[in-house]
């Protein structure tokens, strides 16, 4: 995948604002002057880029979903047109995917967990869709990198190892971890061992 190299827009600061200061403080522990104040910007000028904060709340989780799946689309597609890949080296490239979002996006992991709930009813089932979708994908690789593991079985496998992978809000506080690519390396190990324990089995 590409990577992005130009200055984010305004309106991308104030979502990375708002879901730090929601994962820290909650949602309704967070006013939209202090989300201003994180981007320099008043209040009201907020208004400007987002109707209120739940319409950024909205665009967080949703897009996040949007963003997983895309990228993991993504390479599927790429594995696909390089006519040498294989099942191994695709669930590898989607296992660094994931783990990129679990370590550079922990506040999104905890937006998620604490306040999908809030979300209209039109956007929360997009994003339950969304991450479907997202599972369905990672259990084709599973299955073609495991052939004799039952769908089932891959299935409750990709939820467990994302259940790990998204515990890095849980793992202490940033200084407290290896270095980010020592935790990323051991989180790699740590779901390809559940991959592999599944298989074994099947």
């Amino acid at each position: 995948m590409t990577t992005r190299t130009d200055a984010p827009t305004r309106r991308e600061q104030i979502l990375k604002e708002a879901a730090r200061l929601f994962a820290e403080r909650g949602f309704h522990g967070v006013g939209v002057d202090e989300i201003g104040a994180a981007v320099g910007i008043s209040g009201p000028g907020l208004y400007r880029h987002f109707p209120g904060k739940d319409a950024m709340l909205a665009e967080l989780l949703v897009g996040i979903s949007e963003r997983l799946l895309a990228g993991g689309q993504l390479r599927v597609t790429e594995d696909a047109s390089s006519g040498d890949g294989s099942p191994e080296t695709l669930l590898d490239a989607l296992i660094e995917g994931h783990i990129d979002f679990a370590l550079d996006d922990r506040p999104l992991i905890t937006l998620h967990d604490r306040e999908l709930d809030r979300l209209r009813d039109t956007d929360r089932k997009r994003v339950r869709r969304l991450q479907r979708e997202y599972v369905e994908l990672w259990v084709e690789v599973v299955r073609a990198r495991y052939p004799l593991l039952p769908e089932n079985e891959a299935r409750a496998t990709v939820h467990a190892v994302f259940g790990l992978l998204n515990s890095t809000p849980h793992l202490g506080r940033p200084g407290a971890l290896p270095g980010r690519t020592a935790t990323a390396a051991l989180l790699h190990r740590l779901a390809r061992g559940a991959f592999e324990a599944a298989g074994e089995q099947a």
